[in-house]
């Protein structure tokens, strides 16, 4: 179940710095709290600059117009926002062991001393399902393999329990065996934790197995939204219809819900 909505967005245009052709064009959409909403477009068409607005992570001098309104305080990125990238090597520090890394990520946001925080950051590579996390918080970025690196960064995101978490392309570098893991990962981390997920992905199929709702993008505007079976099953827009003939087998594996078993990435 979804709740009262935690982000209202107007009419919300982005403009980059040295430009004057809006890469978000006039988006209007709603986040409800503890819903999964699925972005998806080609490469350009303005998802992840949408997301990245949303999370303040625009550059200096970029123009926004409209409104984001947050249901309460203006969320802090970390803390109740929190990022997965396409490439987890982004937001790993290679010289840093994953267990510094989450020690100082618990310890900056929550008061935590350092013992604690070591306990959790093992509980979150527990939740992740990552193979032998008491032995994986001594190890560093490059002894793991790139799904195993997203988990951690998954890790990472969501250690001091945002409302938000933005998986901005986290599975588009994977394999389509670990992108299954990992999806199944966020819906169940998504649905224990009561947290809104916000789902970019140019892949229709991957999106119709997690989102409760999917929003289209394309060239800059927000073409169709509505529920994921809705979208999938009678789309209204040409575009849609386009997306989806590029992913025929709609009923295959990738939209298989529960997480597997087995981790093997």
């Amino acid at each position: 179940m979804t709740g009262a909505p935690l982000l209202t967005i107007r009419d919300l245009s982005v403009i980059w710095p040295g430009t004057e052709r809006p890469a978000v064009a006039g988006v209007s959409l709603d986040l409800r709290q503890g819903e999964r909403l699925a972005l998806i477009g080609e490469s350009g068409s303005g998802k992840s600059t949408l997301a990245r607005a949303i999370a303040g992570l625009l550059p200096p001098r970029t123009r926004l117009r409209g409104g984001l309104h947050w249901a309460g305080d203006t969320p802090r990125l970390g803390r109740d926002i929190g990022y997965v990238f396409q490439d987890p090597g982004g937001s790993l520090d290679p010289l840093l062991s994953i267990g510094a890394q989450l020690v100082e990520t618990l310890r900056a946001h929550l008061p935590l001393d350092r013992a604690a925080a070591r306990d959790r950051a093992q509980a979150l590579l527990t939740q992740v399902r990552l193979p032998d996390p008491a032995a994986a918080l001594a190890a560093y970025p490059h002894q793991f393999s790139g799904g195993q690196r997203q988990r951690i960064a998954i890790a990472l995101a969501i250690a001091a329990d945002p409302k938000l978490l933005i998986a901005d392309e986290a599975t588009s570098a994977l394999d389509m065996l670990v992108q299954a893991e990992i999806t199944a990962l966020l819906r169940e981390l998504s649905e224990t934790r009561g947290m809104t997920l916000l789902f970019i992905t140019h892949d229709i199929a991957l999106a119709g197995g997690l989102a409760d709702r999917i929003a289209v993008m394309r060239d800059a505007h927000l073409v169709e939204a509505g529920a994921a079976r809705q979208v999938i099953d009678a789309p209204t827009e040409a575009y849609t219809r386009q997306l989806l003939a590029a992913h025929m087998d709609l009923n295959g594996p990738r939209l298989v819900g529960p997480a597997p078993e087995a981790v093997s990435a």
